[in-house]
């Protein structure tokens, strides 16, 4: 079975596996500044309103996809970590 990258995340960090984090959350289990956080967050919801085909079916609010984006943008062997790492400072 593969993991979520929130699943991922919650077990690298040792949270219930559906625990869903805030920004300050995984700020804070991270290390990353929540400024950098949240700039990735902020192009997460840009994407779902301009780019809503390359959205999944099942995603249903623009804060639901940021959170994804967030969470693949903090493992470093995601497509997005490397995209987004430019955000991420310690």
């Amino acid at each position: 079975m593969v993991l979520t990258y929130k699943a991922q995340f919650n077990k690298k960090y040792n949270q219930p596996q559906s625990k869903s984090n805030s920004l300050s959350d995984i700020a804070r289990l991270t290390g990353y500044k929540k400024a950098g956080l949240q700039t990735i967050y902020n192009k997460g919801i840009g994407a779902y309103k301009t780019n809503r085909q390359s959205v999944r079916p099942n995603v249903k609010s623009p804060e639901q996809w940021a959170f994804s984006r967030l969470y693949a943008s903090v493992n470093p062997k995601s497509k997005s970590y490397k995209i987004d790492k430019v955000h991420l400072k310690r």
